[in-house]
């Protein structure tokens, strides 16, 4: 089944707002093995806005239209729509008293505006909206469903999955089985990974790959298709073997894993504790374990060190090994993980320092020079690496690098921290133990 996405904004057609949506809708379809036939942005005109549903309705079996469905004036969807189609508006009465009754539950002040979000065209199948106020609508057109949701991603999301896909699911069917799965990778380039994966036979029944890059790192997408859903499942199951035997290493996690879930995970089973010392990453190592639940059994402090002063006073780095060897170093990455990890009486102490730019490198060490260090009971050992982006960018591959160090160190030991690399990440410095 052929799908089409509309989305209708000024905001979207101005680059005022990006454009989330048709992503999630499009893996959400996807995933049922329906097939998007096409994805487009209009603005808040009714001539666009018909062009736009003239054209989907000719490629597609089904239309999804997302945004306009609010209380301002130039929320102009539903009367698009019925426009297009030559109906009638009508207020649904039952809709009108919800409406009225949830904005006195929250006590927020009634407006008759607000009373746009009960309208639809005559004949609409009305849909729940549980995370917002305006509710969806379902039209059908020479025998084509079209499905109207809000634009606000947050109620786009839980009505795609909780009200769109059923209804599809319904009226279009699906007997084919589809089944992801997907492996994340870090260190590795997309080229690189195709290289590597050229090398082994992937050429199974049914079984596709998409790469997709998430800076900074690379998702890999199994897809296994097939009417037989046991078959559709082994044939997945070959294909992730075959992968994770060629680029194991730097694999770090699947499908909704994230690399500080992983640590975390990894710490906590392990019975571990973590100090964090960062100087460059201003805080993005300590964020994102605190992201995940339960960070409380192995995190004991993060510390930001951005200052020489800071990093002298509360990690006891000596002044003398600044003064000689610069705060970007070896030799400071070193005493601020030893330090970190003295001063939180941790299993772990973990430290980044660097150069993000976009000024102060110099020929010696030029912007993106990050050093990564990871102190243990087995020893310390520090990194050097070279980044080659933006002030942000290079901030997030610093964090990133720090985590995926210390989760080789967790799965293999300190001799395992390094794995496989390339210059699209960073030079490792490997003498710096």
């Amino acid at each position: 089944m052929n799908i089409g996405l509309l989305v209708i904004g000024n905001e979207l057609t101005s680059g005022m707002t990006q454009d989330t949506n048709s992503s999630f809708a499009a893996g959400q379809l996807n995933a049922q093995g329906w097939i998007v036939s096409a994805v487009m942005a209009v603005g808040d005109d009714a001539g666009a806005v018909k062009g736009a549903l003239d054209y989907l309705l000719g490629v597609s079996d089904a239309l999804i239209v997302m945004g306009g469905l609010g209380p301002t004036v130039d929320d102009i969807t539903t009367a698009c729509i019925a426009g297009a189609f030559g109906l009638s508006l009508y207020t649904d009465r039952p809709v009108l008293k919800r409406l009225k009754a949830r904005f006195a539950g929250f006590n927020i002040p009634w407006t008759e505006n607000n009373a746009k979000q009960a309208i639809f065209p005559e004949g609409a199948l009305i849909l729940n909206n549980p995370a917002g106020t305006a509710c969806g609508f379902c039209l059908e057109q020479s025998g084509k469903p079209i499905i109207v949701i809000p634009g606000v991603p947050a109620e786009a999301r839980r009505m795609m999955v909780e009200g769109v896909i059923p209804l599809l699911a319904e009226r279009l069917g699906s007997r084919e089985q589809i089944l992801k799965r997907t492996i994340k990778v870090f260190r590795l380039t997309e080229s690189r990974i195709d290289q590597e994966l050229s090398e082994i036979d992937l050429n199974i029944p049914g079984v596709g790959i998409g790469f997709y890059p998430r800076f900074p790192q690379i998702n890999l997408v199994i897809t296994s298709r097939g009417t037989d859903a046991a078959m559709a499942k082994d044939n997945l199951k070959v294909a992730e073997q075959r992968i994770a035997g060629r680029i194991g290493d730097c694999i770090f996690g699947y499908d909704d894993e994230t690399m500080e879930g992983v640590v975390a995970r990894l710490l906590t089973d392990r019975g571990l504790t973590l100090a964090v010392a960062e100087s460059c990453t201003g805080g993005l190592i300590t964020d994102r374990l605190t992201d995940v639940p339960g960070s409380s059994l192995f995190l004991e402090r993060g510390v930001v060190v951005y200052s020489n002063a800071s990093k002298v006073d509360l990690l006891g780095v000596p002044a003398s090994v600044i003064e000689k060897h610069g705060a970007v170093s070896k030799e400071t990455a070193v005493l601020m993980a030893e330090g970190v990890r003295r001063l939180g009486g941790t299993d772990i102490g973990l430290a980044t320092t660097g150069i993000a730019g976009p000024a102060g490198g110099t020929e010696e060490k030029p912007v993106g020079t990050v050093f990564v260090a990871l102190s243990s009971g087995e020893g310390t050992a520090c990194r050097r690496y070279q980044f080659r982006w933006d002030r942000r960018r290079n901030k997030e591959i610093s964090a990133q690098i720090a985590l995926d160090m210390l989760r080789r160190a967790l799965t293999g030991g300190m001799e395992t921290i390094d794995g496989t690399t390339s210059a699209y990440y960073g030079k490792i410095c490997r003498s710096s133990w």
